[in-house]
């Protein structure tokens, strides 16, 4: 264990010790009083609508050993009160999240991975360090806390480990440069390049020079990259000689490839080259797309030097994180495919490649909004119509302003109209869900997160809808 003491806060972060013990050992950090811990250190976040440092007393009445807080006066009384704990005053407490977790993470000579891309980054987080917790004991990034807030706290919870995987997201230039000054990788992966946040970058080029933002944090790290990927693939031919780039992927020769890939509803095999041997390897989620992701992983292993039966074993026995590709089949015999968290037209294509494999009665896609893709909006939706058509959908109901574009290229390729509805207000969708679902019809819902599509799902997952 190597925790970080008062002294060392107030050193990193020029802060003012108000009351308090400079010895203190601060284990664990907390920003939200109602998860706090006995003896937590709270340290208190300003947000746009949100302004953590109001909080302080409630963290100390709940136990908080210390606070971490921005433009607050304590009075006499409150020192007497109090003088039991420990109060630190930092100019901008956000600021000083960033330089305690950098504090924190230098004390760890470990593999720190941290995984960036337009999509699949929570799951290719979620195969890699089910991987690397064969060997080490590894400590991942949550759900998708993957922004200049979660990054940091999630590096906040380094204990015993001896392994960090860690997930970087943004929406603009330069918040991933953030991330990777405070994470130092030594392994950074990047999915691919898609048009998320289009809208705020205005090109994939600009995609692309953000994401490799996280090589800035980094001394001679191992880049590995989706090597199918058009601008990742142009990239690596043209930086090979400059960085340590390791390839996986299937179209194009790569240092990890996959081969006679069997494509099956709820998992894939296929076979890969490892160390001059032929792998079989087993996927227990479907879509070709985890087939990519285990193919990171096991580049990631063999990185480590993790044995390979290993790698197989981490793969095969990964759990995604939830909404993401979480499939439930009801009492009624109606499946459904909850992938709400978040959409853009890669993903969306990806998933409705996947739902065209099943056998089931109907396949019926409910889709939503994608968002920040400005002036793109029209074109993406459109091309996911497209894809609706293509992959044979039986019933599409569309729900979100740009929505309505995928319902009106699918009927331009030929969807019966009869079988697209266009749906205005979110909660008749259930209605209509409701009139339309029979046994063994499979339900897809899939939009961006802020569409809260995952209320629809969870809707219908419960018995209480069906009666």
């Amino acid at each position: 264990m190597k925790n970080i003491t008062v002294k060392d806060i107030l050193k990193v972060t020029n802060g003012e010790l108000i009351i308090g013990n400079k010895e203190l050992e601060c284990e664990n950090f907390s920003k939200d009083t109602r998860e706090l811990q006995k003896a937590d250190t709270y340290i208190g976040i300003k947000g746009e609508n949100f302004d953590g440092n109001k909080f302080w007393q409630q963290a100390l009445e709940k136990g908080a050993s210390c606070v971490i807080v921005e433009n607050v006066k304590l009075t006499e009384d409150e020192k007497i009160r109090w003088k039991d704990r420990t109060v630190i005053i930092v100019k901008n407490t956000l600021k000083a999240l960033y330089e305690i977790a950098k504090f924190k993470r230098s004390l760890y000579n470990i593999p720190v991975v941290a995984i960036t891309g337009s999509v699949g980054k929570t799951s290719t987080k979620d195969i890699i360090a089910n991987v690397i917790s064969q060997k080490y004991d590894t400590l991942k990034t949550v759900g998708n806390n993957n922004n200049n807030i979660g990054l940091p706290f999630t590096i906040l919870k380094l204990k015993e480990h001896k392994a960090l995987v860690v997930e970087m997201g943004m929406n603009h230039l330069g918040e991933i440069s953030l991330l990777t000054s405070i994470a130092k990788p030594n392994i950074c992966v990047i999915t691919n390049i898609g048009t998320s946040h289009i809208g705020n970058l205005g090109s994939r080029e600009n995609i692309l020079k953000a994401k490799l933002e996280i090589l800035e944090g980094c001394e001679n790290p191992t880049i590995i990259i989706n090597n199918d990927n058009d601008l990742l693939h142009k990239w690596c031919e043209e930086n090979k000689t400059k960085w340590n780039i390791k390839t996986y992927g299937i179209e194009n020769k790569s240092d990890f490839e996959a081969k006679e890939i069997r494509l099956n509803t709820y998992g894939s095999e296929f076979i890969c080259n490892i160390d001059g041997k032929e792998e079989k390897v087993k996927v227990p989620v479907g879509g070709e797309h985890f087939v990519l992701n285990s193919l990171c992983a096991i580049a990631v292993g063999k990185e480590l030097e993790i044995n390979t039966n290993k790698i197989i074993t981490g793969i095969e026995r990964f759990e995604l994180t939830k909404k993401r590709m979480d499939i439930k089949e009801l009492p009624n015999g109606i499946k459904v495919i909850n992938d709400a968290y978040n959409a853009s037209f890669e993903s969306m294509k990806a998933t409705l490649e996947y739902l065209s494999k099943f056998k089931e009665n109907r396949k019926i896609a409910v889709l939503g909004d994608m968002f920040e893709l400005g002036e793109y909006a029209e074109d993406l939706h459109r091309k996911v119509g497209k894809e609706v058509a293509k992959n044979k959908v039986d019933i599409l109901i569309c729900n979100g302003e740009s929505s309505k574009y995928i319902a009106l290229q699918a009927k331009e390729e030929g969807m019966n109209e009869k079988n697209i509805h266009i749906i205005e207000n979110r909660d008749e969708v259930l209605k209509v869900l409701k009139d339309i679902s029979t046994k063994g019809d499979i339900i897809l819902f899939k939009a961006s997160n802020g569409m809260k599509f995952f209320e629809l799902a969870n809707a219908i997952e419960e018995k209480s809808f069906w009666k």
